[in-house]
């Protein structure tokens, strides 16, 4: 064995995973971004990029397989249809091995040379180093909108919530081995890296413009997203139609001892009241039921088209996932 083959062996990995849906236009220009961080790294690291293709409609798949013709540190898992972003992301964690995994978006507002600062933490210890979203070049309005969405969802979660963290990151192996673990079907990967524990550090930045195209990231999906995410982190729906319950309770027997020693409450007040409750709460838990179904019929989060993939070696031959 040679000198170079030596310390090409001795060399740690990292797996920069990256969905995309799409996005012909962007990723051309993510992978010299990206290319540029991996030739600077290359001397103590092995790097490779897996784009994890959401059944892309438009030229993305081909487009990868041709930056693989050039790159064979480029990768590419597609799946048989759009199981969205949450469900790519864990798509890339499962088939990837290496020291660390890199989660990064193809469109760029989360800058690729980051990731230079992201390795350096984690060469200090840490086991989750994250981007830390200080402001972003958005309407204010929409800014604010997302701030309480982390606060609120920090404040009602069941265990600690990282504010303003998404999914650009810098993961440990042991960090992706626990949140594979979850066998949710509603993904949220930003609140179980939160779940985990380990050591974080937060890099605080400013997302860029979207390099090119539009995104697919609509106002309806955004509010989606969000009281999925709000759902999967925190039972307090269901423990606050306990909390309204206690009061209803009281007043009820309040009325029935009034109507008994003449002194009624206003009686269709009280059964308005008592019915608006019970339909709030029939639909709160519907919905956790609607969960625990999905969860107990185990379907796959994700299905890999093998045919229309370039796997990373240690999922060569591994089938799809759940």
């Amino acid at each position: 064995m040679t000198v170079t083959e030596s310390a090409a062996k001795a060399r740690r990995k990292i797996a920069v995973v990256t969905p995309v849906f799409n996005e012909e236009a962007c990723v051309e220009h993510f992978y010299v971004r990206c290319s540029k961080v991996a030739d600077a790294l290359k001397d103590r690291y092995e790097v490779e990029l897996v784009f994890v293709n959401n059944a892309s409609r438009d030229g993305t798949l081909d487009l990868i397989l041709s930056l693989h013709g050039r790159d064979k540190r480029v990768k590419l898992i597609t799946h048989s249809r759009n199981f969205g972003y949450q469900a790519s992301v864990l798509s890339g964690l499962t088939h990837v091995s290496a020291d660390a995994m890199v989660i990064i978006d193809v469109d760029c507002e989360d800058p690729p040379e980051m990731i230079t600062d992201f390795v350096r933490h984690w060469e200090e210890g840490y086991d989750i180093v994250y981007g830390l979203r200080a402001s972003r070049p958005e309407f204010f309005l929409l800014v604010w909108v997302r701030k309480v969405f982390y606060r609120l969802t920090r404040l009602i979660a069941d265990w600690e919530f990282v504010l303003d963290m998404a999914e650009f990151s810098l993961v440990t192996d042991r960090v992706r081995q626990e949140v594979l673990r979850n066998r949710s079907t509603f993904p949220f990967v930003r609140s179980d890296f939160g779940y985990v524990g380990f050591r974080r550090r937060g890099i605080p930045y400013r997302r860029e413009q979207r390099a090119f195209g539009k995104t697919h990231y609509s106002l309806v999906r955004m509010t989606q997203f969000a009281v999925g995410g709000m759902l999967t982190a925190s039972t307090f729906p269901l423990r606050f139609v306990f909390y309204l319950a206690l009061p209803l309770i009281f007043i009820d027997v309040v009325g029935v001892l009034g109507s008994i020693f003449s002194h009624p409450l206003p009686q269709d007040a009280l059964l308005n009241t008592n019915l608006v409750f019970l339909v709030g709460a029939v639909a709160t838990i519907a919905i956790y039921v609607s969960r625990i179904y999905r969860d107990s019929a185990s379907r796959p989060i994700f299905i890999v088209d093998h045919q229309n993939s370039i796997l990373p070696d240690r999922a060569a031959d591994q089938g799809s996932a759940s």
